[in-house]
Parts: C-alpha cells; structure tokens; sequence
C-alpha cells in the first residue's frame, strides 16, 4: 500500500527533506502506474517550484482557506460536539489496528489518516477509505475549482474508494463556547469535545447525522 504513504508525505507541509526524495517518492509508484500518473502534475509543481513558494501556498491553501482544512471532521461536523467525539472513535480505531500516533497532531488530519491506509491489509483500507471518501471527495473539488495541484491527490483517493463519494452538506456552525452552554461539561469537569466513549467498540462517525451516507501530521507506527 506504498501509494498511500506516498500520498501522506506529498500531502504533508514541504521542506527539504521532502523535496529531496521527491525521485525516490516517484520510484515507489512504479507499481502504481494509473496513480503515478495522476500525480505527475503534483510532482512537476513540487519539483518545479522553490521552498519558501511552496510552504506559503501550503499556509495559504490549507490553513487560511477553512474549505480546503485538512482535518476530515470539521468538513462534516464543524466545532459540534459530535466532531469531538469521532476523533476520540478515530483514534481508538488506530489503536485497534496496533497504531500509535506520534507528535501533536489531531488523528482526522489527512496525511496520518493516509499513513494509517497504508499500514492495513487492502480489504481493510479499503473499507476505511470509503468511509471517508465522502470527505476526502469534498475536498478534491473545492482544492479543484481553486486550481490547486493538491487537487490531484484527492481525485486519486476517490477512483480507489470501493465507495462511490457523495455529497456532503455544510457542517454546523456551533463554536466550543456553545458547545459547553448547550451540553455543559462532563461528570469530570472536561469539555464535551474532549469526552472518550464509556465502553464498547464506537464507530468512527465519518458523517453528520441525519446524512444517507456513513464511515489523519503524526506518524503512526505499528506497536
């Protein structure tokens, strides 16, 4: 599932080291030709363009444009307290499948959601990755109508989904200030976005309720 891990680093903030393995990142796709070749644009942008370019269309693209934010919950579940509650489920799927996150990052952020795929079996990506097509489709198109190389990535993801992708509708609009007036903290005093499951196996909740559909930069490293 090399393509997978390649697609984490390419969708990862840029710096030199990744630069420099950009030929070695090509190499490993030689298997994989159909997704080499819808990356080749990407390669080319990356390849082509000086660093400082590159991490401040990064910033700009990602960061500063919340349509294009790289963390699957919020497209889906905005700052509600259900957001809250599908990255603690997302985190115990990782640990389920004998993963460890590593580093700061929240466990919906796409590139470690993408080195997650790539560490499980082909049926179980595949499972995984059409639960979040949806999301990850949602994405490809808003990056695609702004003309961003970054697009080509998400469109991959979506023809290798055994899930055909639809459409999601806005998240809601509930800040953490709501969240706690509407639901107030737990029995511990903890806010509602920080609360873990009681007990049993949840499922990760790729999608809001109500929708027809259904269901992360660390490293995640086997234990």
């Amino acid at each position: 599932m090399k393509h997978f891990q390649v697609m984490s680093v390419l969708l990862s903030y840029p710096e030199q080291p990744m630069l420099d393995w950009l030929p070695e990142l090509d190499d490993a796709l030689v298997e994989a030709s159909d997704v080499r070749t819808a990356l080749l644009p990407l390669f080319d942008y990356l390849a082509a363009t000086d660093l400082v370019t590159l991490q401040e269309n990064y910033v700009a693209t990602f960061d500063r444009n919340p349509s294009h934010s790289l963390h699957l919950f919020e497209h889906i579940h905005g700052e509600s307290r259900d957001r809250g509650q599908a990255m603690v489920d997302l985190m115990e799927e990782y640990k389920r499948h004998g993963l460890q996150m590593e580093g700061d990052e929240l466990p919906d952020y796409v590139p470690l959601f993408l080195e997650f795929l790539s560490q499980l079996d082909e049926a179980t990506a595949g499972r995984m990755l059409g639960d979040a097509v949806h999301v990850l489709a949602h994405v490809g198109r808003k990056l695609a109508a702004d003309g961003s190389p970054y697009a080509a990535i998400f469109a991959v993801l979506e023809r290798l989904s055994p899930v055909a992708a639809e459409t999601l509708s806005e998240p809601p609009v509930r800040d953490m200030d709501e969240a706690l007036e509407t639901f107030g903290p737990g029995a511990d005093g903890a806010e509602p976005l920080l609360t873990t499951p009681s007990c049993g196996v949840q499922p990760v909740n790729f999608h809001p309720r109500g929708s027809h559909s259904r269901g992360a930069h660390a490293t995640a490293h086997a234990s």
